[in-house]
């Protein structure tokens, strides 16, 4: 009975630590989805921001108190023409992150699509 009570207690808090990660990752992703949501697409305009390559890999701590051990996701940024008429664009934002207690990887994403500004 104490055995089963302890695997219990066990199996809840490696899931809450895990919830925890995993809240934060989605920050991370949702972080950089809105920087991507507030960059110009002017059509109009002789250069367009609102490119894949202005939005390059980025490396972020996650935002949790863990001891003395910082926990890194790292953002991947992916913009793609879906229409031209009329013109819309998918974004896709994945946060890479790894959980330290089973050392496995797992991905966040946030998509989304967006038309042009004028």
């Amino acid at each position: 009975m104490i055995g089963a009570i302890f695997a219990g207690y066990s199996q809840a808090s490696y899931r809450a630590e895990w919830g925890a990660f995993n809240f934060a990752a989605q920050s991370l992703a949702a972080e950089r989805f809105e920087q991507t949501r507030g960059c110009r697409w002017d059509r109009d305009a002789a250069t367009n921001n609102f490119v894949s390559a202005n939005f390059p890999p980025q490396v972020l701590p996650l935002d949790l108190p863990v001891n003395n051990q910082a926990i890194y996701g790292t953002n991947y940024t992916v913009i793609t023409d879906l229409s031209l008429d009329p013109p819309i664009k998918m974004v896709r934002v994945d946060c890479i992150w790894t959980f330290p207690r089973s050392g496995k990887n797992y991905t966040n994403s946030v998509v989304s699509y967006r038309a042009p500004d004028n």
